[in-house]
Order: C-alpha cells, then sequence, then structure tokens
C-alpha cells in the first residue's frame, strides 16, 4: 500500500514536470528507485530485492532502443524503471504494453493532426530498414530537439502514467 501511494505521487510530479518543462528529474527519480529497493529488502529479504531489481532493469532495458533511435529523453526510461522497482517485472511488462499502444495512439493522432501521417510511417519503415541492415543507417526521427520543432513529439510521460493507470485497471 504505502509503495502504492508512493508510486502515485512519483506519476502525479514526474507527469507534471514533464508537461511543464518537458524533463523527468532525476532528484525525483532516484530517491524513490532507493527506496523502492530499500523497502523490498527489508519486507522480504534477498529474494524480494531481486525481484525488484529485476523490475527495475526491465523496465529500463523495454525502453532503451527507443531512447537510443532519440525518440524519447532518459528521464521516460528511467521512469519506466523506477516502476519497475516498485511493482516488479511482471507488473511492468504490462506497464509497458499499455504505455506502446497509448503513446502510439497519440502519435497517431499527432501525426493525422499535423497532416504527416505518410511521412511519418515513411520514418518509421526507413528506421526499421536500416536497422535490419537492408538500407545505410538513417536517423530519420531526427533529435527530440528537431521533433519538437517540428511539433512532432509529446512529453511521454503521460503515455507512460496512462499506461501505468490502465496496468493497475486490468491487473
Amino acid at each position: 500500500m504505502a509503495l502504492n501511494i508512493l508510486l502515485l505521487l512519483v506519476l502525479i510530479i514526474c507527469l507534471y514536470t514533464d508537461l511543464r518543462y518537458k524533463k523527468i528529474y532525476n532528484l525525483v527519480l532516484f530517491p524513490t528507485a532507493l527506496l523502492a529497493l530499500g523497502y523490498h529488502l527489508h519486507s522480504g529479504g534477498p529474494a524480494e530485492l531481486w525481484w525488484s531489481i529485476k523490475g527495475l532493469l526491465l523496465g529500463m532495458a523495454l525502453l532503451f532502443i527507443p531512447f537510443i533511435l532519440g525518440g524519447m529523453g532518459a528521464g521516460d526510461v528511467k521512469l519506466l524503471g523506477v516502476i519497475g522497482a516498485i511493482a516488479g517485472p511482471s507488473f511492468v511488462w504490462i506497464v509497458f504494453l499499455a504505455t506502446a499502444i497509448i503513446g502510439g495512439t497519440i502519435s497517431l493522432v499527432i501525426l493525422i493532426k499535423e497532416k504527416r501521417l505518410l511521412s511519418g510511417l515513411k520514418s518509421v519503415w526507413y528506421t526499421f530498414l536500416s536497422l535490419l541492415g537492408l538500407v545505410p543507417r538513417v536517423n530519420m526521427f531526427g533529435t527530440l530537439e528537431t521533433a519538437a520543432s517540428h511539433g512532432g513529439s509529446f512529453p511521454y510521460g503521460t503515455a507512460i502514467t496512462a499506461g501505468t493507470a490502465v496496468a493497475y485497471l486490468v491487473r
């Protein structure tokens, strides 16, 4: 129960800072991760600590490639890791899937609204082909700053927060 309240507070803070400043702060994430790990060690010993570490690592691993490709910020990666540290690997997997669906839907709405759906789909396709080595390496997404200057980005913390809410509902 205490960790659920902690997670709710962290999500509210990170959602606010992501919407307002386009940043998710380490000052919020690192202490929360340490608290979660410490709580699990204290309440369940080394086995529960390992469960929490697996959740942390899985959460971060799931968003690592999109981060490397420039599709999101490091704060988003660490936020999903913190969710995993608090609620474990199976929960963070559900959060990731719900977040991907919500984030993809938001992205489609933005692309349709800005009349850039075809170019957006081409960008995804060419990036995929370059990852497979079928075409020369391209960075069709550009950087977050480039995407933001063209209006093509949104604070992904919104999708992570919504995905976490959905995961709690289907849990």
